[in-house]
């Protein structure tokens, strides 16, 4: 689920849709919270293997480390990249502000962080622009995503937080034991696909 403070908006014919805010969103908001509604594929699905789904589906979802799609119900799949994105996937399943967020402003994420098989151009225009967005991005910005989490995740309980209730417990025990200094941060990493090879 998408933060509420949000609505969709045409860009361009080139770039087509995307996210924006409907009013100020501080760092530190939970942007997006995979909740009960969405819709979960995996390979072996006839959803998956039917040409005119498939195409939808690797549109419009991302993957979680264990290969399963997430295809967002809301508006949540109609997010941007942007190579200095102003939210962040956490290593504890949500998507975080790293830094406020202005009414109007368009809310962007780094698709770097969600699995993406094959590379991607990027023509964000931000100047910090990567121009491709990579298969191993985790290798090489894992260290500034979990910098910039950190920094939000300081943040989490001194602003409203519409989507905490969609974490669920296990999440939320996880979240409060790294805040309360008594469990250790869980890194982006944790949401690296891993591919299991077979070892002869």
């Amino acid at each position: 689920m998408l933060h509420p403070n949000t609505e969709l908006q045409t860009i361009n014919p080139r770039v087509g849709c995307g996210v924006f805010a409907t009013a100020d969103i501080p760092a530190g908001t939970i942007m997006y919270a995979k909740d009960a509604m969405e819709i979960i594929v995996r390979e072996e699905d006839l959803l998956y293997r039917d040409k005119k789904y498939r195409e939808h589906i690797e549109k419009y979802s991302y993957t979680e480390a264990d290969g399963s799609k997430v295809l967002s119900w809301d508006l949540a799949k109609y997010v941007n990249h942007a190579c200095d994105s102003n939210t962040l996937s956490t290593g504890y399943g949500f998507e975080i502000a790293v830094r406020d967020i202005a009414k109007g402003e368009q809310v962007t994420d780094d698709y770097g962080m969600l699995n993406i098989e094959q590379v991607m151009s990027c023509e964000c225009g931000s100047r910090h622009c990567r121009k491709m967005i990579g298969i191993n991005d985790y290798f090489h910005f894992r260290e500034d995503w979990d910098r910039k989490v950190r920094a939000a995740l300081s943040c989490l309980h001194s602003v409203q937080q519409p989507l905490l209730m969609y974490l669920g417990g296990e999440t939320r025990a996880l979240l409060d034991g790294y805040l309360n200094g008594t469990d250790n941060y869980r890194s982006v990493g944790e949401l690296e696909r891993c591919v299991v090879q077979d070892v002869a």
